[in-house]
C-alpha cells in the first residue's frame, strides 16, 4: 500500500504540473516558450532535489510509456517523401555536416576527458526539434513561403536520422545484435505496411470492425496503438534504444495505415500523448537532473551550449547559400539547433544504459533548455511578416503540414 501511495503521490504531483504548465502560459501570453521547459522546470520543483513531493522510480513505467509516444509521434508526422525533394535533400547534407564537426569536437573533448560517452555526446549535438516550436512559429508566419519549408525539412531529418544513429551505436548489447534489431523493425515496418494495403482493400469483416469501432466507446485504433507501443517496449525491455526505434516505426506505419482517417488518429494521439503520457515524461525526466551536478560546473553547461549552435546551427550558413538570404539562413541555424525534447529523450536513454556520465547528461540538458529560451527568441526578432501568404501553403516542395516532433 505504501508503493502505491508513493505511486498516486508523485502522480499527483505531477499531473498539477502537467495542468498548470499550459495554464501559466496562458495567463502570461509574452511568455512565449515551449511547454516543455516548464514541464522539465516542474519536475525539477516536486522531484526529491527540492520540494521532494514525487519520486521517479514510482512513475518510471508512465514515464517509459511516454518516452515511447514522444517517438511515435515523431514517427507518425515525418513526411516520407522527404528524401526526393530540394528541401530534404539540403537538409540531409546540413546534417551530415554536421555529423562530421559532431565527430571531431566529440573527439577532442573525449582526449581531453571532458567526457567518455562519445557517440551519445556527440549525436546529442546533431538534433533537431522543431515540432516542439511549431506553434510559436506558426504563430509569428514563420512557417510561411520557402523558409517554412526548409525549417520543417531540417526539424524532420534532425530527429529521424539521429534516431536510427542512436539505435545501431548506442545499443548496450553488441554491434550484431542493434543491426539484427534495426533489420527486424524494418521487416515488421514491411509487413504492416502489406496489412495496410489489405485493409484499405477492405478484405474481410476485419477492416470494416476498425472502422465502425474507432470512435466513440470503443476507440479501437487507439487502442491498438497503445498495444503496439506497450508490446514494443516490453518485449524490448533489455534494448531500451531498440523500443525507440520500433516506436518511431510504428508511428511512419500507423500514418500509412490510417490513411483517410489519418486526421481523427492523429487527434485521438495527440490527446493519449500530449494530453497525458508525454507530459509525464518531461515532468519525470526534470526530476532526474541533477541539479548539484550542473552547480558543480556550470561551464559545461555553456559549452555544450555553445556547442550545438556551432555544430548543428552553422552548417546552415553554407549550405543554403543561394537559396536563402542571409537572415533567412540566421533563423534556420537557430531553429535547427533548436534541440531540447531529443535531448533530454537521448541523456535519459544514456543514463539507463551507463552510456552518459550524470554531470554530462545534467549539462546537455540544461543546454536544451538554453536553445529553447534563447534562438527561437532571436529567430522572431529577424523575422520579417510576407503579406498574403498563408502559413498551411507552403512554397515549392516543401513537406506538408506536419513535421516530426
Amino acid at each position: 500500500m505504501d508503493d502505491v501511495g508513493s505511486a498516486l503521490d508523485s502522480l499527483l504531483a505531477i499531473a498539477a504540473v502537467a495542468a498548470l504548465a499550459p495554464l501559466l502560459l496562458g495567463l502570461l501570453p509574452w511568455l512565449r516558450i515551449p511547454q516543455v521547459v516548464l514541464l522539465l522546470a516542474g519536475g525539477i520543483v516536486v522531484g526529491p532535489q527540492v520540494l521532494g513531493l514525487a519520486s521517479p522510480v514510482s512513475v518510471q513505467p508512465l514515464a517509459d510509456l511516454g518516452l515511447g509516444f514522444v517517438f511515435l509521434l515523431a514517427g507518425y508526422e515525418i513526411d516520407q517523401r522527404l528524401h526526393r525533394q530540394e528541401t530534404g535533400r539540403r537538409a540531409l547534407v546540413a546534417w551530415l555536416v554536421s555529423l562530421v564537426l559532431a565527430i571531431g569536437v566529440t573527439a577532442i573533448l573525449t582526449v581531453t576527458g571532458v567526457v567518455q560517452a562519445f557517440v551519445a555526446v556527440a549525436l546529442a549535438m546533431t538534433t533537431t526539434a522543431l515540432g516542439t516550436l511549431v506553434p510559436i512559429l506558426r504563430e509569428n508566419g514563420m512557417l510561411r513561403g520557402r523558409l517554412g519549408g526548409h525549417l520543417l525539412a531540417a526539424g524532420a531529418v534532425g530527429e529521424l536520422l539521429p534516431i536510427l544513429a542512436i539505435a545501431v551505436f548506442l545499443g548496450i548489447t553488441s554491434r550484431f545484435v542493434a543491426l539484427l534489431s534495426l533489420g527486424a523493425v524494418v521487416v515488421l515496418a514491411v509487413l504492416l505496411s502489406r496489412a495496410s494495403r489489405m485493409l484499405k482493400a477492405g478484405r474481410g469483416r476485419l477492416a470494416d470492425v476498425f472502422l465502425e469501432r474507432q470512435h466513440e466507446t470503443s476507440q479501437i485504433t487507439l487502442r491498438f496503438t497503445v498495444l503496439l507501443l506497450v508490446l514494443l517496449l516490453a518485449v524490448t525491455e533489455r534494448f531500451h534504444l531498440d523500443a525507440v526505434l520500433g516506436a518511431f516505426v510504428a508511428g511512419m506505419v500507423l500514418r500509412r495505415w490510417a490513411g483517410t482517417s489519418a486526421p481523427a488518429l492523429e487527434e485521438k494521439l495527440d490527446v493519449a500523448g500530449h494530453g497525458f503520457l508525454i507530459p509525464i515524461f518531461f515532468v519525470y525526466s526534470g526530476m532526474t537532473i541533477d541539479l548539484h551536478a550542473i552547480g558543480t560546473a556550470p561551464l559545461r553547461l555553456l559549452l555544450f551550449f555553445g556547442l550545438i549552435l556551432a555544430v548543428r546551427g552553422l552548417p546552415a550558413l553554407v549550405v543554403y547559400v543561394g537559396v536563402l538570404p542571409v537572415r533567412e539562413r540566421i533563423q534556420t541555424m537557430l531553429v535547427s539547433a533548436t534541440a531540447l525534447p531529443l535531448v533530454v529523450a537521448l541523456t535519459e536513454i544514456g543514463l539507463r544504459n551507463g552510456t552518459m556520465l550524470p554531470e554530462n547528461a545534467a549539462a546537455l540538458v540544461g543546454a536544451g533548455v538554453l536553445t529553447v529560451l534563447v534562438f527561437p527568441t532571436l529567430a522572431l526578432m529577424l523575422h520579417r511578416p510576407q503579406a498574403g501568404v498563408s502559413d498551411d501553403v507552403v512554397a515549392g516542395d516543401a513537406p506538408p503540414r506536419h513535421p516530426a516532433v
